[in-house]
């Protein structure tokens, strides 16, 4: 099974890194763009074919490992 989990920063966490890109974009032309914020994809390959069984996987990896709680949020995209 195939899975793809989003990370991004909570709302309320300041991102310096998409106000750079911001910035940037910015300083390139394109001052329509009113706000970025970063973050990350991790595509995993899962072998179980359990789809309850695996999105707890999933949520057990985010937690321990794939997303710092405390900062981001994250969340589990299965494919079509």
């Amino acid at each position: 099974m195939k899975a793809r989990v989003v990370v991004t920063l909570k709302r309320s966490v300041l991102d310096p890194q998409g106000q750079a890109v911001g910035r940037a974009l910015a300083s390139l032309g394109f001052g329509e763009v009113q706000g970025v914020r970063l973050g990350k994809i991790i595509e995993l390959d899962l072998d179980e074919n359990d789809p309850r069984r695996a999105r707890d996987r999933l949520t057990s990896m985010c937690e321990k490992l794939l997303a710092n709680t405390v900062i981001e949020e994250y969340r589990i995209e299965e494919p079509a």
